[in-house]
């Protein structure tokens, strides 16, 4: 079947769309719409059954989740460098910083944005003042070095560009912090991240050349 990538435009298809793009093989794009009710067409449910993107085919494999999908594609295309070398150090902090993103920074924003799932009053404002504390935690990682683990971009950074993206919401937007605004550019001059950027039709960001 080759390899397919379920998506929507600005959702957490972003990174794994990033990281295709970036190793440069050949992959089909099939976009998941959601109808007036914010259902999914029972076609994609097949495919998988959460209804919620992104789903990765790859070959025989579908693999869900974007953080796995990104671990899965670095290690399956080494050649691309995605990750540190195996054994190091970098790869550590690569494997802690995704895990960061997606276990703490990723669960934010879903209380930001749906807080009604989470059944009390002040979750979205809770929520937003908990991801300004971890935004300003990660600006200070960032201080001193330009990517999160090593240096070169590596999926933890494919990750987090897309936050700094969903974070543009936040008051202040999460770009709006110097340093983080410095990292988002880097990203975005990334050649396989303004693929995705383009290809999912996202306006560009402030500071786009």
């Amino acid at each position: 079947m080759g390899t397919r990538l379920y998506y929507r435009p600005g959702t957490a298809s972003m990174a794994p769309h990033a990281a295709l793009a970036e190793i440069g093989i050949d992959y089909e794009l099939a976009r998941v719409e959601t109808g007036t009710d914010g259902h999914v067409a029972e076609s994609y449910r097949r495919v998988n059954p959460t209804g919620l993107v992104p789903t990765l085919i790859d070959g025989d494999l579908v693999l869900t989740e974007s953080a796995a999908i990104l671990l899965h594609l670095a290690e399956r295309y080494p050649e691309a460098h995605l990750l540190p070398p195996a054994g190091t150090d970098e790869r550590s902090e690569a494997y802690r910083w995704l895990m960061h993103l997606t276990n703490t920074v990723q669960t934010g924003f879903l209380r930001y944005f749906y807080p009604v799932r989470y059944g009390t009053e002040g979750v979205a404002e809770t929520a937003a003042a908990e991801l300004a504390t971890l935004f300003d935690r990660i600006e200070l990682r960032l201080a001193d070095r330009e990517w999160l683990a090593g240096d070169t971009r590596t999926v933890a950074d494919l990750f987090l560009v897309m936050l700094i993206r969903w974070g543009r919401r936040l008051d202040p937007p999460a770009w709006d912090r110097p340093g983080l605004r410095d990292y988002a550019m880097r990203c975005y001059e990334i050649p396989g991240v303004r693929t995705m950027w383009v290809e999912q039709e996202l306006d560009p960001p402030p500071f786009a050349a």
